[in-house]
C-alpha cells in the first residue's frame, strides 16, 4: 500500500498521512511532482508525450506528461521526480538538470470504471532538458504504452482545441511556455 503525505494548500505536509486510494477516494489532497522533458529539434522546442498504459486506473490510453506520479509520505518533490522519470522512462538525471516551473493545485471529480475519483493534489512543474530517441526510453509497461516528440506549440494547440486523447492541463503548459519565454533553453 502506498501512503502520502496530507497536505496544506502549499504543499506543506501536515504531519498526518493517508494511503493512495482513500485520499482519492476522500479527496483528501497530496502532492504529485511532474516533469516534462524538452528538447531542441530543427530549431523549434520540442516536448515528450507519454501515454498511459491502457490499464492505468485513471485516464488510460491517454497522452500526458513525460513522466509525473504521486509523492510517497516523507518524500520531497525533487527526489519523486527522478525517482519517476527512472522508473517510468529508464532515464537517470540530476537534481541539478531539473527547472521548476511552479506548483499548481489540481481538483477534479470523475469516474473511472464505475469508482469515484477524488483529485485534489498540489503539484510542482518541472522541466528538464534531454535529447533521447523515441525508441531508446525504457518504457515501464504497466505504466506507458508509449512516448512521442511533438512540437511545443503544436501540443499547446492541440491541447487547447482537444484534438487528440490526452488528460494534460493547458496551465503546465502555460508554466512551460513562460519559462521558455523568459530565456530557458537548455544550454
Amino acid at each position: 500500500m502506498e501512503f502520502l503525505d496530507i497536505v496544506d494548500e502549499n504543499g506543506d505536509p501536515t504531519g498526518e498521512i493517508i494511503d493512495r486510494e482513500n485520499a482519492h477516494t476522500k479527496g483528501i489532497r497530496h502532492r504529485t511532482a511532474h516533469l516534462w522533458l524538452l528538447r531542441k529539434c530543427g530549431g523549434k522546442v520540442q516536448i515528450l508525450l507519454q501515454k498511459r498504459a491502457e490499464n492505468k486506473s485513471s485516464y488510460p490510453a491517454c497522452y500526458d506528461i513525460s513522466s509525473a506520479g504521486h509523492i510517497p509520505a516523507g518524500v520531497d518533490y525533487v527526489p519523486s521526480a527522478l525517482r519517476e522519470l527512472k522508473e517510468e522512462l529508464g532515464v537517470d538525471a540530476l537534481a541539478e538538470e531539473l527547472t521548476s516551473c511552479g506548483k499548481r493545485t489540481i481538483i477534479s471529480d470523475d469516474v473511472f470504471f464505475g469508482k469515484e475519483f477524488h483529485d485534489r493534489q498540489v503539484s510542482k512543474v518541472f522541466v528538464m532538458w534531454r535529447d533521447i530517441d523515441e525508441k531508446d526510453f525504457i518504457l515501464q509497461k504497466e505504466e506507458v504504452d508509449s512516448v512521442r516528440w511533438v512540437d511545443f506549440e503544436y501540443c499547446i494547440e492541440a491541447v487547447k482545441t482537444n484534438s487528440f486523447k490526452h488528460c494534460i492541463a493547458l496551465e503546465e503548459l502555460m508554466m512551460i511556455q513562460k519559462y521558455l519565454q523568459s530565456g530557458g533553453d537548455g544550454q
